[in-house]
């Protein structure tokens, strides 16, 4: 018996509407074409539907673990693979983003992009954004990555790495994966510890900033720096 195909012209007319309104689609139907480039050969209908309901919006679906999506009826790891590729390039057009920019002015640029590539980790990364004497992005680079609820982070390795790029400053960078962005003593010592350790070198610790899926502190912003 011939397979029913019938969701190919489904799926030709949802890419139709998209190029004529891509704001008239709901969300389910974005979901559907986006799952049809991991699923060509299946209806996605269903299963648009079924990750919007357990997990209330397109955002959670971005931000859903493996383990979470893999309990969802007719997940397919190439779906999963889809996903990790959907946050790897948002996380790369945020940093592209950040670099046109040139210079650093407030807290919630550098917050913007360190949640898109560290918000949805599962373990904690640190990472350091290097910059020159008009605050200027160097480079954004990561240092370390641990477990749950710490990361181990040494000073003199992040110096070294700024004396190597020949940047003036720094903004120290790491995730909550818990969801509470506020800093713990740890990150409040290794601040200080930083801070001393860049004075003796006359290089800039121009903040620390810890993000969560949604949210960050800037150490900077609260007068802690």
């Amino acid at each position: 018996m011939p397979m029913d195909k019938h969701y190919l012209g489904h799926r030709k007319r949802l890419k139709a509407r998209l190029a004529e309104n891509s704001q008239g689609l709901a969300d389910y139907e974005v979901m559907e074409l986006l799952l049809g480039y991991a699923l060509p050969r299946r209806d996605t209908k269903q299963l648009a539907k079924e990750m919007l309901t357990r997990f209330g919006s397109l955002r959670g679906i971005y931000y859903a673990r493996p383990n979470e999506l893999e309990g969802v009826p007719g997940m397919s790891s190439s779906v999963i693979v889809l996903l990790d590729v959907w946050r790897e390039f948002w996380g790369r057009v945020q940093e592209g983003a950040v670099q046109e920019r040139h210079v650093f002015s407030h807290p919630r640029t550098v917050a913007d992009f360190a949640i898109a590539r560290l918000g949805h980790e599962l373990t904690e990364q640190f990472w350091v954004a290097l910059v020159d004497n008009k605050n200027r992005l160097v480079q954004w680079r990561q240092v370390s990555r641990g477990t749950v609820d710490q990361t181990p982070v040494y000073p003199r390795e992040i110096l070294r790495m700024v004396l190597h790029h020949q940047a003036s400053g720094l903004i120290l960078v790491h995730n909550h994966p818990g969801g509470d962005p506020k800093p713990s003593i740890q990150d409040q010592e290794l601040t200080r510890k930083m801070q001393r350790a860049a004075q003796e070198m006359d290089i800039r610790v121009l903040d620390h900033i810890i993000v969560t899926e949604s949210d960050y502190f800037s150490f900077q912003a609260q007068g802690l720096l």
